[in-house]
């Protein structure tokens, strides 16, 4: 089992910057992938960014590429999404994924076995 818990979410004006954290705790993530997707309201839930733990393959959704940045701490078993530039159209709930098996599709939600409860991001223009 592996147990994540988002935080950093907020309110932030358009232009501005949030950080999202995300702790894993109860495995160790030596073989996983960690991916952030987010779900704004009426919309299905989409790939933001991810990362590969073992040798730190990173991977974006175009809409925020060159905005949004993840980064992973292994001391602490912690995942962070800087995002930078903010717009409103960023405005959604943000959601820390696990990935036990190594995938190679880490842009795919239903590739992701453990999530976080999700943290609020509100952009306001």
């Amino acid at each position: 089992q592996v147990q994540l818990v988002e935080s950093g979410g907020g309110l932030a004006q358009a232009g501005g910057s949030l950080r999202l954290s995300c702790a894993a705790s109860g495995h160790t993530l030596i073989s996983y992938v960690m991916g952030w997707f987010r779900q704004a309201p009426g919309k299905e839930r989409e790939f933001v960014a991810a990362i590969r733990w073992r040798g730190g393959d990173i991977y974006y959704a175009d809409s925020v590429k060159g905005r949004f940045t993840i980064s992973r701490d292994s001391v602490k078993n912690t995942v962070y999404l800087q995002m930078n530039s903010l717009k409103s159209e960023d405005t959604a709930v943000y959601y820390c994924a696990a990935n036990t098996f190594s995938t190679l599709w880490p842009h795919h939600s239903n590739q992701y076995e453990y999530w976080g409860q999700g943290t609020q991001v509100t952009v306001s223009s």
